[in-house]
């Protein structure tokens, strides 16, 4: 076999582990195929391959969502976000722990981004976790674990990276995570629990809040947890696509921020451009990478060789799931969760589709995978957010995210060999 070929993908984590951004990593390694190896192909493909691949109108969500997102923490709706999740929950044993899970649940609709979440929830939550007496590593493990749930929930940009990967429904992609979501949180909250009766870690509230109580703090956030519940209805009665459900969930947000719960000022709106720039940029600049190293693939027809090995060696739906998934939680300890996304799924899902495995189900199991990926030692993204935030020893992280971990596999293997816990709801609505 000609090894010249994959010459590339060999260049690609080299870089990586030499800790080149993941971007740059793919268009060095796409360039070094097409300045000397391919040489009979104008360089000039490679930069159109570029500048075609943002030719997408279901990107355009990205952008507004990222938007959405930003706006939301400034307008304080994150706040009140987990106000309502302590009183619910601030009562069990973990109180803040169960908080931390809770909130990352209910902010999927908002930030859509497990790093994001990840970094604003440590920022937030472990300096509190701290002063109850938690271990700040296990305060860390939480917060990262628990993101893992965030991408899950619609609108997450993941699921919208897979949906145009894969050419399948963006709003169909966006049901299915609901329960997977749901199911995630209650795994994770029980295991806090577990651990917190073991370590004896006290509850953040010392009574259960009253129904009152309750309900006043409903009646404050009842804004933020519209958004989801509202994306879900317009999308099932066709008042608007995914990518119209971006931009009115950013003046949704504005209308809040200013008018109900007046914490939006004319001071935010130029930090809110800045990083809805900065993270619009970041994505769709590994999303234009990870396009041209694919134009690379594609032209040595590595996908069609990999959906052919696949195919002729694993049978067995079952047996291919498995496969792959080992795969994707090895390959996305190294790659950010949406160039993962980006790069793999155009190579996955011909040999998946080709046996017979329903695509949207596969999708949410790769956007589990991948996310589960980022809070697995030792290079994952989620994990290296959060240490560095709360100034975390990497052997301290590791030993406290073991049991999190297995919890987490477990649900993913769960959602595999169970397709109807995740086609419950999209098959609910087709019917």
């Amino acid at each position: 076999m000609d090894f010249l070929p994959y010459l590339p993908i060999v260049i690609l984590f080299l870089l990586f582990f030499l800790r080149i951004p993941v971007a740059f990593a793919m268009i060095a390694s796409s360039l070094v195929y097409y300045l000397f190896i391919n040489t009979t192909m104008p360089i000039a493909i490679s930069v159109q391959r570029i500048i075609a691949s943002m030719e997408s109108f279901p990107y355009l969500a990205i952008p507004f969502f990222a938007c959405a997102g930003v706006v939301f923490n400034y307008a304080g709706i994150t706040k009140r976000l987990m106000g309502f999740a302590e009183v619910l929950v601030g009562h069990q044993r973990g109180g803040l722990g169960q908080v931390n899970v809770l909130l990352s649940t209910l902010m999927g609709g908002l930030s859509g981004s497990a790093n994001a979440d990840a970094a604003m929830e440590t920022k937030i939550l472990v300096p509190e976790m701290e002063k109850l007496g938690y271990s700040r590593p296990f305060s860390t493990v939480v917060t990262a674990a628990s993101s893992c749930i965030t991408p899950i929930i619609p609108p997450g940009i993941i699921l919208i990276l897979y949906a145009v990967a894969a050419d399948v429904s963006i709003a169909k992609m966006f049901f299915a995570g609901y329960v997977p979501g749901a199911l995630l949180c209650i795994a994770l909250m029980i295991t806090v629990s577990f651990v917190s009766k073991k370590r004896g870690y006290k509850p953040s509230r010392d009574k259960k809040a009253s129904g009152k109580e309750i309900f006043r703090q409903f009646k404050e956030s009842i804004w933020a947890l519209f958004l989801p519940f509202g994306i879900l209805m317009g999308l099932r009665m066709g008042m608007f696509t995914p990518t119209e459900a971006g931009a009115i969930s950013v003046v949704y947000a504005v209308l809040i921020g200013v008018f109900v719960y007046k914490d939006l000022k004319i001071k935010h709106v130029w930090p809110i451009l800045m990083e809805s720039l900065e993270a619009t940029a970041g994505v769709l600049f590994i999303i234009a990478a990870a396009n041209m190293f694919g134009s690379y693939l594609t032209w040595e027809r590595i996908p069609i060789t990999i959906s052919e090995a696949l195919i002729q060696n694993i049978t067995n739906p079952n047996m291919l799931l498995f496969v792959i998934t080992i795969m994707l939680i090895a390959i996305g300890c190294f790659f950010e969760g949406g160039a993962a996304m980006v790069l793999l799924a155009p190579l996955l899902v011909p040999a998946v589709s080709a046996a017979g495995i329903n695509l949207i189900h596969f999708g949410i199991i790769m956007c589990i995978n991948l996310t589960i990926a980022g809070f697995t030692p030792p290079f994952g993204t989620m994990m290296f957010v959060t240490t560095s935030i709360a100034d975390v020893k990497l052997g301290a992280y590791i030993k406290d995210a073991v049991p999190f971990l297995i919890v987490l596999i477990g649900m993913l293997f769960l959602f595999i060999y169970v397709p109807q816990i995740v086609m419950f709801v999209p098959n609910l609505l087709a019917g």
